[in-house]
């Protein structure tokens, strides 16, 4: 595993849409295991890949509950349900956290690394994070 070079504002590739993965092998595999080092070494909930320069539609999140680590690949939104105020920061922004409007609970179904179907219900805190990462991929 690397730690990989975070991608900051405005930096372009964190406006381009992310492409499909299509294929499930090692080298997905080191991308989600580098992006999750890279997300613990710099203390975030989540991350996408745009975020570490790769555009593709994969991110991890952990914000440090039951779930553990979690890792999508090609991930939806699929149930959208009610709505939240509260504090968010973003590692490609450092330094800056602003009150952000989100769903306050969500399913959100993708594939995991080895391209089995897999979905995650989120509420309160998880939420935003999966939320907020799946809108920018």
């Amino acid at each position: 595993m690397s730690i990989r070079l975070i991608v900051k504002h405005p930096d372009s590739v964190l406006r381009e849409r992310a492409q499909e993965v299509t294929k499930f092998n090692a080298n997905l595999h080191k991308l989600l295991d580098d992006m999750a080092e890279t997300m613990y070494d710099a203390e975030g909930v989540g991350l996408a890949a745009p975020q570490v320069g790769i555009l593709k539609r994969v991110i991890v999140v952990d914000v440090g509950d039951d779930h553990g680590l979690i890792e999508l690949v090609n991930p939806e939104i699929a149930v959208s349900e009610g709505e939240q105020l509260g504090p968010e920061g973003c590692l490609s922004i450092p330094g800056i956290q602003g009150d952000v409007r989100r769903a306050n609970r969500i399913v959100i179904k993708g594939l995991d690394r080895n391209g089995n179907p897999i979905q995650y219900e989120g509420s309160e805190y998880i939420c935003p994070e999966l939320s907020s990462m799946s809108s920018i991929i």
